[in-house]
């Protein structure tokens, strides 16, 4: 089983962008999404995604390494990657992070962030503080049910 880490999940993110439709993913909607799919995958597979951690800064929940990766493009789209390697994300990671897309992908980055102010995970964490996979695990498991 290959180990992903946040950028592999970066960038399948990225890779789901169409330009035909005119997709786009800041920094600040990419961090949302990695923040989603951390939660669900810790209550649905009992252990986390990737290892990096996830902060609460002032616009919300940040893998504090993903932004500076791409803190060049400021509030502008990410480039969609030129390559990626699929085999990488398994079947059942890759079905989680399509749902990710599917039902949090369609809101705007600036909607993610005030969704994910309202959330006990990044509301209870002090600021710059480690939001905690424990906070993440109980709240999205109580969104499962």
């Amino acid at each position: 089983m290959p180990i992903l880490n946040a950028q592999n999940v970066a960038n399948y993110f990225l890779a789901q962008l169409s330009e035909e439709c005119g997709d786009t993913i800041s920094n600040l909607k990419l961090q949302k999404l990695l923040y989603y799919a951390q939660g669900f995958h810790l209550v649905l597979f009992d252990k986390p995604l990737f290892a990096d951690q996830i902060r609460a800064w002032q616009h919300g929940p940040v893998v504090p390494s993903i932004y500076h990766t791409y803190s060049h493009c400021g509030d502008q789209a990410i480039p969609k990657p030129a390559n990626i390697n699929w085999r990488l994300y398994e079947k059942d990671v890759k079905e989680l992070l399509d749902e990710i897309w599917k039902v949090y992908g369609q809101f705007s980055a600036w909607k993610l962030r005030n969704m994910t102010h309202n959330e006990p995970p990044f509301r209870n964490t002090s600021p710059n503080g480690i939001i905690t996979r424990g906070s993440m695990k109980k709240y999205f498991k109580g969104l499962l049910k």
